[in-house]
């Protein structure tokens, strides 16, 4: 079984995740592309330490770091929120779809958020594709939107809703080779009662008795 969770990022976590953060696969799909020094990266924490709109957490698989999950311009008005991810270990086989339902389920369950979204570059295919292929649809484009690289590159937005995660994420989680266990920020423990089990055999006139048999 694996051991999924979410740790808020605190400085104990700021060296690596400056290693992760400045590999040369991860910063070239980034809006702020180049090299960053340590003096930036420390700010950035500074700067999102006291704003209430972002969130930055450490995905731990097994509890070893493994990844940042990132949710910023949060709006409990409108229950929505823009989020990305990097994985600091691209060698783990799946670590991709582990982090994105993780995300989805801590956006949808923990934070009760109803839609969470995105933007991704043009030239990154692979992960609009891999964002679809986890529900996401496509919102638009906008076109010549980032300069980076002597270019303007194309931004792709795209969403995914509370109510649609919930009717693809059996069929997605399915995907994956074994089981899929949460750690605690996911994890949900619970007991029928006898009464929600005669409940369920009134509802469905299903009074098979094996339902009753202790």
């Amino acid at each position: 079984m694996r051991n999924i969770q979410l740790i808020r990022l605190t400085k104990k976590y700021l060296d690596l995740v400056f290693e992760w953060r400045n590999r040369a696969d991860v910063r070239k799909n980034m809006y702020t592309s180049h090299e960053i020094t340590k003096d930036e990266h420390l700010s950035w924490f500074e700067r999102i330490s006291q704003d209430k709109t972002k969130i930055y957490y450490i995905f731990e698989l097994d509890n070893k770091p493994c990844g940042v999950i990132g949710f910023t311009d949060i709006n409990m008005k409108s229950k929505s929120s823009s989020w990305a991810f990097y994985s600091g270990n691209p060698d783990i086989r799946g670590i991709g779809s582990l982090m994105e339902i993780a995300a989805l389920d801590h956006a949808f369950n923990e934070m009760e958020l109803e839609k969470l979204y995105c933007e991704v570059l043009e030239s990154n295919s692979t992960v609009i594709k891999f964002h679809k292929k986890h529900g996401f649809q496509q919102e638009g484009i906008f076109k010549k939107h980032h300069f980076a690289e002597g270019n303007f590159w194309d931004v792709h937005r795209l969403a995914i809703f509370k109510n649609d995660w919930k009717k693809c994420r059996i069929d997605i989680v399915n995907r994956i080779k074994g089981p899929y266990s949460c750690g605690k920020v996911y994890k949900h423990n619970f007991q029928i009662t006898s009464e929600q089990v005669s409940q369920f055999a009134n509802a469905t006139g299903d009074h098979n008795k094996v339902h009753f048999d202790d």
